[in-house]
């Protein structure tokens, strides 16, 4: 790994003034589509976002020059922006990004929702309205245009092979309820636990803008309020603090806007599906070498959660007479006589990670060592127990309106399928115990 320490001293003896040597430089974990990276200088501390090459922000809308510019202009509007201090330059030779002060509050999910601040999703109403309400004329960024965004995703589903049935069916519903144009506002594009600060008085910082783009408001509103972003506490759907009432109660009062549920439906749908082909993209970029990263190759696995989280969102629509409880056939068990088999060596190789390497991790390794832990117990499940998720016939069948969720018997097709495939590749998800008691026997 390439030691960046003595370039960023010297960036940040240019732009702050002062002088030091860079400290305590540690990379942050989480992160999938950039590198954040916490330092001291100077007896102040600072983070910074980067991407370490060209490569990584190919097919971006902006580059991070005017990353900073909104960030500016949100904390410029009172949003809890942080400080930028200084952005890269080409001739630094440590890639593209900004640094920017460091915010001593919590942004570990688990640990926020554990107990929330009472104050914390009138605090998220008050930041969304603030974000909506900044002003956008002199921003160079897109404006989404929600049919030609969800032409965008359909092309992307079919490169990706097109044969995923819920999937399928999830892009036809969205191109059957494409709601009528509003006026743009900012959107922050990833305004979500995870992205989100908190300390004990309540929200503290608005991180990660790379996504910001004009369009409807209802796609923030409804963005954080997917079921993955709430962190198991899927009993609290508006980003695992709240109700939806009080959250829209919140936000109605912060902005004079009131919300439509209708349109916020569609974009958790929208959002719900974006992420789905957002994860076979990680699985793409680890493929291509640009970033071969083991945590892209694992999020690559979680479409699965994003198609059972689907099919539990759509399922509304389906007749009473198809919501029927379906029966699983027990798991295979493993074979446990002679030569070791796939699941016993993967289980093996998961031992000695948790016994001989994981005790002795620190820092970013850390994480690494659980992601990797994680990928071997996928391997492990599937091979023990191996589902074929891949159906282009029938994926097309759903796609061209030919089957609907009135079909007889294809809701429960496509439970059997979600339940098994997500069993294998995330068995701890929270959604996955709830789909289990509502769909099974």
């Amino acid at each position: 790994m390439v030691d960046i320490a003595p370039a960023l001293t010297q960036i940040m003896i240019r732009s702050t003034g002062k002088q030091g040597i860079v400290e305590n430089l540690v990379r942050l974990s989480g992160g999938a589509n950039m590198e954040s990276s916490s330092f001291d200088f100077a007896g102040a501390g600072y983070v910074l976002r980067r991407a370490p090459s060209a490569e990584m922000m190919a097919g971006r809308p902006f580059g991070h020059d005017v990353e900073a510019a909104i960030i500016r202009a949100a904390l410029a509007g009172g949003v809890k922006a942080p400080v930028i201090t200084c952005e890269l330059s080409e001739s630094d030779g440590i890639g593209t990004g900004y640094v920017m002060e460091r915010v001593e509050a919590e942004v570990n999910p688990a640990k926020i929702l554990a107990g929330p601040p009472p104050s914390l999703i009138a605090d998220l109403a008050r930041e969304l309205a603030r974000i909506h309400a900044l002003p956008v004329e002199r921003l160079s960024i897109p404006t989404l245009d929600t049919a030609t965004a969800l032409a965008d995703l359909k092309s992307r589903f079919c490169d990706y092979g097109g044969d995923r049935p819920i999937l399928a069916l999830a892009l036809r519903w969205l191109e059957d309820n494409v709601p009528a144009p509003v006026s743009p506002v900012l959107v922050h594009g990833d305004f979500r636990m995870g992205n989100l600060m908190v300390d004990g008085r309540g929200l503290a910082a608005v991180l990660d803008w790379e996504l910001a783009h004009l369009g409807d408001a209802h796609e923030d509103l409804a963005y954080g309020c997917m079921t993955v972003w709430r962190f198991g506490h899927i009993d609290r759907p508006a980003f695992g603090v709240s109700d939806l009432e009080t959250y829209f109660a919140a936000y109605e009062a912060e902005s004079g806007t009131k919300v439509e549920p209708a349109r916020f439906r569609f974009w958790l749908i929208y959002r719900t599906f974006w992420w789905a082909l957002g994860c076979m993209q990680m699985a793409d970029i680890w493929r291509s070498g640009v970033d071969p990263s083991l945590e892209r190759a694992v999020i690559g696995r979680r479409t699965s959660e994003n198609e059972l989280d689907l099919l539990m969102l759509l399922e509304e629509d389906a007749p009473e007479t198809q919501r029927l409880k379906v029966t699983l056939p027990p798991p295979a068990l493993p074979r446990r006589h002679g030569e070791t088999s796939a699941t016993e060596m993967l289980e093996a190789i998961s031992a000695w990670i948790t016994q001989d390497i994981k005790p002795s991790a620190e820092g970013h390794d850390k994480f690494k060592v659980a992601v990797a832990l994680n990928a071997l117990g996928m391997l492990a499940r599937e091979a023990a127990n191996p589902v074929n998720v891949h159906d282009k016939l029938l994926s097309d069948d759903l796609l061209a309106g030919r089957l609907t969720l009135a079909t007889p018997g294809l809701l429960a097709r496509l439970r059997k399928l979600a339940l098994a495939k997500l069993s294998s590749d995330g068995p701890k998800y929270a959604a996955l115990a709830k789909a289990r008691e509502m769909w099974t026997v």
